[in-house]
C-alpha cells in the first residue's frame, strides 16, 4: 500500500510514501505505550514547556509549513499562513493554561481531605482529515499532549507531507520521542489499531460516516471517543440586519478554504423582507473571486482537495437544481487544470434538496428563504446536523435569544462562526459528540479521579 499526494491546483503528482505493515505498526504501539509512561510522569510545567516551544517553532517556520500546506491541501497561501498562527496560538494558549485547568479541585466531604485529579489516559488516536492538515492536528494533540497523554496520528493520505512534518516539529522543539507519532497506515488498519489495548481513546474529526464507523469500533472495545463530523451550519439573516456587512461576511464564511469547513455557513436563511436584496448583493461578491495558483498572492479562490470531491459537489448542486433549485451564479467545474469549480449562489433551496439535507463541501452557497423569524429558526433546526449557526440582525438582545434556542454546538450573533481555544469547540445530533479545546477538551482524555482520605 502507497499514500500519495497531488497538487489539487495542477493535478500534478508530488510524493508517493510507503504504507507500513504490522511489523512497522507493532513497533509504533509498543514505543507509544514507553512513551507515554514516561510522558505522563513529567509535571505539567514541563509538559508545557514543551508545548510552548513548539508555538515558537511554528512561528520561525511559518512560511515552510504554510507551503507545504498549500501545495498537499490548496489553500491559498494567506490562510495557510494564518492556519500555521492559530496553531502557534493553541500551543501558547495551553502552555498557560493547562496548569490550572489540570490541578487537584479540593472537594469538602466527610474525609479528612479530598479531591478530584485529572490523570492522563495513556495513548490517544488521532484520526484527522485534509481540510485544515495542520489545525485539526494541533487542535486534537496539544491537549491531549498537555494532559499527559501520548499521541497516534492517522491523517488524511493526501496530506501526509503536512502529517510528517507536524511530527517532525514537535521532536524538533523537544517532545521525547514516539510521544506523538505519525502512522503510515490505510484506513482498513484502524479498526485493529482501536482494539489494541496500548490505545486507550480515539479522536476523529471527519465525515458523519467514518464517524458511525469509529464510533461502533470504540464502542466494541469500551474505550472513549469524541466525534467531530460534518456541519450544515445556518446563517441567519433577518430583515434589520445591516446588509452590506451581513453579505461581505457571507461571503467570507462560505468561501474561505474554497469552502471545504465543517463550520463554514452553508444554509444562508434569509427572510423574505430582504432576500431579493441580499441574494443580488451576494452574487455581486461571490463573481469578484479570481481562482489561481493558490501560492500566488492575487488568487481569491483556491482549488477543490481532491478531484473526487469536485464530483462530489457537482453531483449535489446537479440534484438540487433538478428539483427545483434555482442557479444565480456558477454552479459548474471551471474549466482547465486543477480541482477548482466555480463560486457558486443556489437559490430556492428546500428541505428535499442535497443542498439543504447533506453537507456541501464546496464554494457552494444554498439560499433559504423564510417567511419570518419562527420559520427561520424552524429551517434552521430542521437539519440533522448541529455544529454551528449564526444570526445576523441589529438587535443584539433578538440575536441572542435566537442564538440560545439554535440545536448547535456553536452559536454567534452578528459574528462568523469559528474555533478559538478559549472556547469548546463541537456539535450535537450527527455532527458528533465530545468537545475540543478549552478546558473541557483538556478534560476530555483524562481519568477524573476522586482521591478520599480518612
Amino acid at each position: 500500500m502507497r499514500l500519495s499526494s497531488v497538487n489539487p491546483a495542477t493535478g500534478a503528482p508530488l510524493q508517493t510514501y510507503d504504507g507500513w505493515g504490522a511489523n512497522e505498526i507493532e513497533e509504533s504501539l509498543a514505543a507509544s505505550a514507553a512513551a507515554a509512561s514516561q510522558w505522563s510522569a513529567l509535571t505539567v510545567a514541563k509538559r508545557t514547556e514543551v508545548l510552548r516551544s513548539v508555538g515558537g517553532l511554528l512561528r520561525r517556520q511559518h512560511e515552510e509549513f504554510a507551503r507545504v500546506i498549500t501545495l498537499e491541501m490548496g489553500k491559498l497561501i494567506a490562510e495557510a499562513r494564518a492556519e500555521v498562527d492559530k496553531c502557534a496560538g493553541a500551543c501558547d494558549y495551553y502552555a498557560e493554561h493547562a496548569g490550572p485547568y489540570l490541578a487537584d479541585a479540593a472537594i469538602d466531604t466527610d474525609a479528612g481531605r479530598s479531591y478530584v485529579s485529572h490523570v492522563p489516559l495513556g495513548t490517544v488516536l488521532a484520526i484527522m482529515p485534509w481540510n485544515f492538515p495542520f489545525w485539526q492536528v494541533i487542535r486534537a494533540a496539544v491537549p491531549a499532549l498537555a494532559a499527559g497523554n501520548a499521541v497516534l496520528l492517522k491523517h488524511a493520505p493526501n496530506v501526509t507531507g503536512c502529517a510528517l512534518a507536524i511530527e517532525k516539529a514537535f521532536r524538533t522543539a523537544g517532545l521525547p520521542a514516539s510521544v506523538f507519532q505519525t502512522l503510515l497506515v490505510a484506513i482498513d488498519r484502524i479498526p485493529a489499531i482501536i482494539a489494541d489495548r496500548r490505545v486507550h481513546a480515539v479522536t476523529l474529526t471527519g465525515s458523519e460516516r467514518a464517524g458511525k464507523e469509529v464510533a461502533m469500533h470504540a464502542g466494541a472495545q469500551l474505550k472513549k471517543c469524541t466525534l467531530e463530523l460534518g456541519g450544515s451550519d445556518a446563517f441567519i439573516v433577518l430583515e434589520d440586519a445591516d446588509l452590506q456587512w451581513t453579505v461581505s461576511q457571507a461571503v467570507a464564511s462560505r468561501f474561505q478554504n474554497a469552502g471545504q469547513s465543517c463550520i463554514a455557513a452553508k444554509r444562508f436563511i434569509v427572510v423574505d423582507a430582504i432576500a431579493d436584496a441580499f441574494v443580488e448583493e451576494f452574487k455581486t461578491a461571490a463573481e469578484r473571486f479570481v481562482p489561481g495558483d493558490p501560492l500566488s498572492e492575487t488568487t481569491t479562490l483556491a482549488p477543490l482537495a481532491r478531484a473526487d470531491l469536485r464530483e462530489a459537489l457537482h453531483r449535489q448542486v446537479g440534484a438540487s437544481l433538478a428539483s427545483g433549485a434555482i442557479a444565480v451564479t456558477g454552479c459548474a467545474p471551471a474549466v482547465g487544470p486543477g480541482y477548482f469549480y466555480a463560486p457558486s449562489i443556489l437559490d430556492g433551496v428546500a428541505p428535499g434538496m442535497p443542498a439543504f439535507d447533506e453537507e456541501v463541501f464546496g464554494p457552494v452557497a444554498a439560499v433559504v428563504r423564510a417567511r419570518d423569524e419562527a420559520d427561520a429558526m424552524r429551517l434552521a433546526n430542521l437539519s440533522r446536523y448541529g455544529l454551528g449557526a449564526s444570526v445576523w440582525t441589529a438587535d443584539a438582545v433578538r440575536g441572542e435569544g435566537i442564538a440560545r434556542r439554535l440545536d448547535c454546538g456553536l452559536a454567534f450573533v452578528n459574528g462568523l462562526v469559528k474555533s478559538d481555544p478559549r472556547l469548546p469547540f463541537g456539535g450535537v445530533k450527527a455532527s458528533g459528540y465530545g468537545r475540543e479545546l478549552s478546558w473541557h477538551g483538556l478534560r476530555e482524555f483524562v481519568n477524573v479521579k476522586s482521591v478520599w482520605i480518612r
